[in-house]
């Protein structure tokens, strides 16, 4: 999807908040800001936000010199999911609808997003998944049951750290066997790398992957060989996040996006409001009416 102007105050915003991660130096808070602002006098708002924020994170990678600066965050992200697993797992399986909840669990965990807030408390986490229980879950969660019932391999886009061992319970129903996990190919914010994904024992479930992409999304054109021959052959996608959402969904591709809605633009692009779990489908892609449960 393309970018808006409700985006750029937003990458502004993220441009400082990682300055400020990365470094206590004011002079390269303001030298970024300022290059991020004469940016945006000259973008083309059809690339998609996932597009802007990598030119950033490079940015600021390359004027500190530090390669991963998200690391500890990440690290603590990850041991802060793996505390409440336990609980959660066992919730999962004494539901009566195990699928729905992990899919529920795993789409709470996309609230740990530093390019949206710089952190998250373990209370915070576990008052996300309260709320995800409750309510109905945003989109097209019945389509989505049917696909995986027939799907024979399942691509899985991860999204952020900590947020990827939440990802371990739904994998558990979705079948590890028939499931591949994809992280990106280098560190961007807190999005999860092949290094987070070994933290929270994904590897010893399924087969992981990189796309071989910094951006914080999955932005085709700038991944691998490999993964877009493996994004092309397999039966069914599925997207966590909202940076995976503003770069795929317009492919022409049957994709389900996981995701909490996160600013106005992606709530009147879906149709939910600001902070809703939802599980869609590509708006785009041509669906028969039988498919969707019409006649």
């Amino acid at each position: 999807m393309r970018s808006s102007l409700d985006c750029i105050p937003c990458f502004v915003r993220q441009a400082l908040d990682a300055a400020r991660v990365i470094s206590n130096e004011p002079a390269i808070h303001e030298e970024i800001v300022r290059e991020v602002l004469l940016w945006m006098g000259e973008a083309d708002l059809s690339e998609s936000p996932p597009r802007f924020a990598q030119r950033i994170h490079r940015r600021l990678r390359a004027m500190t010199a530090v390669d991963d600066p998200h690391r500890a965050a990440k690290d603590r992200q990850n041991q802060m999911a793996l505390r409440l697993l336990p609980e959660l797992g066992a919730m999962v399986e004494g539901a009566s609808h195990p699928l729905d909840v992990a899919v529920r669990v795993a789409v709470a965990g996309n609230m740990i997003d530093m390019g949206v807030t710089d952190d998250v408390t373990e209370s915070e986490l576990r008052q996300a998944v309260d709320r995800a229980l409750d309510p109905p879950l945003g989109g097209e969660p019945d389509a989505f049951y049917r696909a995986v019932e027939t799907a024979g391999s399942i691509l899985y886009l991860a999204d952020n750290a900590g947020e990827i061992a939440f990802d371990r319970l739904l994998i558990e129903y979705l079948g590890p066997d028939r499931v591949t996990v994809v992280v990106r190919g280098a560190p961007v914010i807190n999005d999860a790398t092949l290094a987070d994904a070994r933290a929270v024992g994904l590897d010893e479930m399924v087969e992981v992957i990189d796309n071989g992409s910094d951006a914080p999304g999955t932005v085709l054109a700038d991944c691998s060989a490999g993964f877009q021959r493996r994004f092309a052959d397999s039966d069914l996608i599925i997207a966590k996040g909202q940076g995976n959402y503003e770069s795929l969904s317009e492919e022409p591709r049957d994709i389900f996006f996981l995701l909490k809605v996160k600013c106005q633009v992606i709530a009147d692009r879906i149709g939910a409001p600001v902070g809703t779990h939802v599980l869609t489908r590509s708006p785009d892609y041509p669906v028969l009416s039988e498919e969707r449960g019409g006649t």
